[in-house]
């Protein structure tokens, strides 16, 4: 996976602090590096030196979450990696955040997929004032993150029981995309209040590791380097920046960072731009999955069985969310297409999806969450008519 994200995107109610992905935290020993052997190929090779370092992993060293647990208890900062859309990454941030206040710490939990702009209702869902439902339409979850919400959704539901505070760590998209056009001098004064004040821009590792992705994107031709880096820096020192507030804020707690582990590993993203706003013993943690051992990439890495999430019924509609209007256009159909099956037309306005009115984009995904392939949803659509009032449809659709 690349080590920076390119893009800011897109059912278990509760588990034990050992949920089923069975992951292993690995304490690993780096080697001291050999004598560099000669290579003996031809001339091309003759002043590289071979790496002949070896990682050397002990394997009674070997431990389990429990016992990492107990380790990360004196920390202040714990940071959680993720590949976004593993699910067993994030019930490993599940199991930390469950043994950690098992322990009796004082913590909060900050999250790189809510924007900071949407604090309020972060607050108001953990205090239950609002239902989940209401929360993924106001924090405009399905618009501005995207990913299957069920990926995240043990995560918040725990964070209500126990009334753990939610912290939304990233930047407004908003003002990302328009740095990502214009460089941040693009940005008007009132934007510029936004971001930090203070940019580190001095790390040549970081502005490597950055451009080595940037040269991969498929858009890299069309876009301007120093832009894309300052958005990358803009994530991390926005994430780094408001996570660090709120550490300020309440000195008498520690704080559960959870964020792509691109924006973590080696430390050179979040983690140093928070420690140097906020001096304080800190732990990162990353899947080991499909990575290579290195001391200095983390703390500890994990090693979870793969999870998979149940397969999300679907209507096998393609959405126009652009256009205007009563409901929701359908744009087309995907194959198969239970909607189309039903006798839905392209053009029709969806307004209902089983008892959810439907207004926006997120009122679609929320009515579906948690249906399954099979099901069947009444589903009203608003069908134009060549003389007259729109007429108003109902088809039963099965999900695939």
């Amino acid at each position: 996976p690349n080590p920076f994200p390119v893009s800011i995107p897109q059912y278990l109610m509760r588990y034990s602090l050992f949920p089923a992905c069975a992951t292993t935290a690995l304490l690993l020993s780096l080697s001291s590096q050999v004598l560099a052997a000669e290579p003996t190929g031809g001339a091309a090779d003759h002043h590289q030196p071979l790496d002949t370092r070896t990682a050397v992993v002990d394997l009674a060293a070997l431990s389990d979450m429990k016992q990492l647990i107990e380790k990360l208890a004196s920390k202040r900062v714990i940071f959680v990696g993720e590949t976004h859309d593993r699910f067993e990454d994030h019930l490993n941030q599940l199991a930390v955040i469950e043994g950690l206040h098992n322990l009796e710490k004082e913590f909060a939990i900050g999250m790189e997929f809510f924007q900071q702009p949407f604090q309020p209702h972060l607050d108001a869902y953990v205090a239950g004032e609002i239902s989940e439902q209401e929360l993924l339409r106001r924090t405009e979850y399905f618009e501005r993150w995207r990913f299957d919400y069920r990926l995240y959704r043990p995560i918040l539901s725990y964070a209500r029981e126990h009334g753990i505070p939610l912290v939304a760590l990233n930047l407004e998209r908003e003002i990302t995309e328009k740095v990502g056009d214009g460089g941040i001098e693009s940005l008007s004064e009132e934007e510029r209040a936004r971001i930090p004040a203070e940019i580190d821009r001095e790390d040549e590792r970081y502005r490597q590791r950055v451009k080595t992705v940037f040269e991969h994107h498929p858009m890299a031709k069309e876009k301007n380097f120093e832009h894309f880096l300052d958005v990358q820096l803009l994530w991390d020192e926005g994430m780094a920046d408001r996570a660090a507030a709120y550490l300020r804020e309440h000195p008498e707690k520690s704080m559960v960072v959870l964020a792509g582990s691109g924006h973590l590993e080696y430390g050179q993203g979040i983690p140093k731009r928070l420690l140097r706003r906020v001096p304080s013993e800190s732990v990162i943690l990353l899947s080991g999955t499909h990575r290579g051992l290195d001391k200095d990439m983390a703390d500890f890495l994990l090693y979870p069985q793969p999870v998979a999430l149940p397969e999300s019924g679907l209507l096998g509609v393609m959405l126009d969310i652009e256009t205007e209007g009563e409901g929701i256009s359908v744009q087309g159909f995907a194959d198969p297409s239970g909607a189309k099956d039903a006798g839905m037309e392209e053009g029709d306005r969806i307004v209902k999806v089983g008892e959810n009115p439907i207004g926006s984009y997120s009122d679609i995904r929320i009515a579906l969450l948690g249906s399954t392939p099979g099901q069947k949803l009444q589903v009203q659509v608003s069908r134009a008519q060549l003389v007259g009032e729109n007429e108003r449809l109902t088809f039963e659709v099965e999900l695939h």
